[in-house]
């Protein structure tokens, strides 16, 4: 049973490297999937989404940076 859970741990660590980061994208996500529908303006809501995607990597390169020093 050990090593499933080894196994399962080495497998998602594949694909989610930063929990905090995978994190946020859902929760942004998710806030822009209930929120942005309630903009007016639906030719912003693309580009609102896209811009909090590039924040959320800003901050994690940011921080993946300080703490390489």
């Amino acid at each position: 049973m050990n090593v499933i859970v080894t196994a399962l741990k080495e497998v998602f660590g594949l694909f989610v490297e930063d929990g905090i980061y995978a994190v946020a994208i859902i929760v942004w996500l998710l806030i822009a999937a209930f929120a942005l529908p309630h903009v007016g303006a639906v030719a912003w809501r693309a580009p609102l989404l896209f811009v909090g995607l590039i924040v959320i990597l800003a901050e994690n390169v940011i921080r993946s940076a300080k703490r390489a020093r």
